[in-house]
């Protein structure tokens, strides 16, 4: 079995000839417009976070001791570690710099809250997942201080 895409199948006119054209005209879209989009809903929803932890430190203590709970390790060793991760991944993700590196990072901090701290907030954490996956396998597009960087600082081959 093969898979059509709307442009294989050739419609000129009626109501299916301008849902292929409108399907087809989103083609047009630069990746890059996703992979922006995607850094700033991502970069947005870490920064707030870590905002929260940062506001009032002795409510975050207390909150990774009593409702966090992680095993192993020390709340307050928790408790900075995740508020840097978040701080720091949030501002490259931002700006798209390092952004492989920093979606890996801000998908472990992910990983940890949905197995150890809350595994019932699974749609929460896919959709914080999805745009860090686009990121990760895809770069942070053309508007990111990598794709700068790699123009200034071309690889030798």
């Amino acid at each position: 079995m093969t898979m059509m895409s709307p442009s294989s199948t050739r419609h000129t006119g009626g109501i299916i000839g301008l849902y292929v054209a409108a399907l087809e005209s989103f083609n047009s879209l630069p990746l890059s417009l996703a992979q922006l989009v995607s850094r700033l809903a991502v970069a947005h929803v870490f920064w707030q976070s870590s905002q929260s932890k940062l506001a009032s430190w002795p409510v975050t203590i207390q909150l990774f001791t009593l409702e966090y709970q992680l095993p192993v390790i020390d709340p307050g060793v928790a408790a900075v570690l995740a508020t840097t991760a978040e701080v720091t991944g949030s501002i490259l993700i931002f700006l798209g710099l390092f952004s492989r590196p920093a979606a890996i990072m801000l998908l472990c901090v992910i990983s940890t809250i949905q197995l150890l701290v809350y595994p019932q907030n699974w749609p929460d954490h896919l959709l914080w997942t999805a745009p860090l996956l686009l990121i990760l396998t895809r770069g942070a597009g053309a508007v990111s201080l990598d794709n700068l960087a790699a123009r200034l600082f071309p690889r030798g081959r």
